[in-house]
């Protein structure tokens, strides 16, 4: 029904040039093609950034993305259960090292803040390897900080595939129902 108005020759494929989606693709196209005229505007360079929105105009579609915002929506308030947890550890475990490494290293635990580099580094299990503790306590106290960030990112990861996983079965599971009750 929806492409019917757009069916109608030139007057409908104007109406569907003034649709948002069309103009969202114009705005993604036109650094393109003002390139090949010559010009190398940084501003519509930036427009070329636009073509992402394109792709994310593709999630719609997806069955898997379907599942995905379900999977989120259905355990919100684990997720940010797990993202306070994460916040408070990571206070914590800044606070802790500034306290035990900081009078030793200045430039690297001299403040909460400084600190809270290595604290995400760590948690987020990257490991960057520029700031680290040298006294045995801090050392002690990074050890734990770092299984701690591997419990850490396994948490919101097995909550999101339990969720993924009932998301999944959610349709299957009404769709054998139905079949059932046909057979009745």
């Amino acid at each position: 029904m929806r492409t019917q108005k757009f069916n109608d020759g030139l007057r409908g494929r104007l109406r569907y040039a003034v649709t948002p989606a069309a103009l969202l693709d114009l705005l993604a196209i036109a650094p393109i093609l003002v390139t090949f005229a010559g010009s190398e505007a940084f501003l519509l360079r930036l427009f070329r950034l636009l073509r992402v929105l394109r792709l994310a105009r593709l999630g719609r579609f997806s069955e898997a993305m379907g599942y995905v915002a379900e999977a989120v929506r259905s355990r919100g308030h684990e997720l940010c259960l797990s993202v306070g947890a994460a916040l408070v550890l990571l206070i914590l475990s800044a606070t802790v090292l500034y306290l035990v490494e900081g009078e030793d290293q200045r430039e690297a635990f001299g403040s909460i803040p400084r600190a809270m580099w290595w604290a995400v580094a760590t948690l987020t299990t990257v490991g960057y390897g520029d700031v680290y503790p040298v006294t045995v306590l801090g050392k002690m106290f990074a050890s734990v900080t770092a299984v701690a960030g591997i419990a850490l990112i396994a948490m919101p990861t097995g909550i999101l595939a339990a969720a993924f996983s009932d998301a999944m079965q959610g349709p299957k599971a009404n769709k054998a129902g139905k079949d059932d009750t046909r057979q009745e």
